[in-house]
């Protein structure tokens, strides 16, 4: 049964922190599905981790539709939200159309959009057509030219802007919010002013849940842990090893064994190559073996 949003607050209400992971495709939303973790997000971060990008920038709608859609076929249980990419909510048309798209053809149980008050009338303009709207405050990728990758709230007019835009759109109307890279006595803070839930990355524990990459947490790359996340397994350096294991099998013909191949009766080939042209190679290394029916 897939989780529903009215779950996810019951887990606020009975202080159950919430954990929550992106996932990008059928196999890693399979795999979420065989965990406990109740939220996939179809996050625009797939631009960097899954198109190779340097930023969520240039992810297009139909990337997240496409995306959710796979992640929607993987999994049963989690509830699922897509994100709203760069300028796809521009205005609450453009936002309506697009958030439409990510449920009616992704799948979407939900969309995520960034940004504080000045989005509160798209927020109500969603909520209104019935489009469950998680929002994104903090540290906003969408953002990253206009505000640079860093903590933010951590002055006096910026911490208090940032609660001022948490109340705006839960007023708004938005279900759950995502804080990035704030500080965690602000983090907590705001979630405690707040009906509901808090997802944290890189806001500390006083958030009523967390959401991680994929790919982080993971180790699926060899570049430097960010300091907001942990590895928890090193699944990049398995793989290096096994597809390093296979190589040495297939070169030493090793690989693949009868096991893995495919039998048929050999009076059936026999008949098949009989009168057939053409010298055999020795697969075995052996040097040309006789053709079938006297051929050299």
């Amino acid at each position: 049964m897939r989780t529903s949003i009215a779950a996810i607050h019951r887990m606020r209400a009975e202080s159950v922190r919430i954990p929550m992971i992106t996932a990008y495709d059928y196999t890693s939303a399979r795999i979420v599905d065989r965990t406990s973790i109740p939220m996939i997000l179809v996050g625009d971060s797939l631009g960097m981790v899954v198109q190779g990008r340097d930023s969520t920038l240039p992810v297009t709608v139909d990337d997240i539709v496409y995306h959710t859609r796979a992640v929607m076929r993987g999994c049963a249980r989690p509830l699922v939200v897509a994100d709203l990419p760069f300028l796809s909510y521009a205005t609450p048309e453009d936002a309506l159309r697009n958030a439409g798209r990510l449920m009616a053809e992704g799948g979407a149980q939900s969309v995520k959009l960034e940004g504080g008050a000045v989005m509160a009338p798209t927020i109500r303009r969603l909520v209104e057509a019935g489009i469950p709207v998680m929002g994104h405050l903090g540290f906003t990728p969408q953002s990253v030219h206009q505000i640079g990758l860093r903590v933010q709230g951590r002055d006096v007019a910026a911490a208090r802007q940032l609660v001022l835009d948490a109340l705006a759109i839960q007023e708004a109307g938005v279900w759950g919010l995502v804080l990035e890279l704030v500080p965690g006595a602000l983090a907590e803070a705001i979630t405690a002013r707040l009906r509901i839930p808090t997802i944290g990355i890189g806001a500390g524990v006083g958030c009523d849940g967390e959401v991680q990459v994929w790919h982080d947490v993971l180790g699926l790359y060899d570049e430097l842990v960010p300091r907001h996340t942990r590895r928890f397994a090193s699944l990049a350096d398995t793989a290096v090893a096994a597809l390093d294991e296979l190589a040495g099998q297939v070169r030493d013909r090793s690989f693949p064994t009868a096991t893995q191949t495919a039998s048929m009766s050999p009076e059936v080939l026999t008949e098949a190559l009989a009168d057939v042209p053409g010298a055999i190679r020795s697969v075995s290394g052996a040097g040309a073996a006789p053709a079938p029916g006297g051929m050299p």
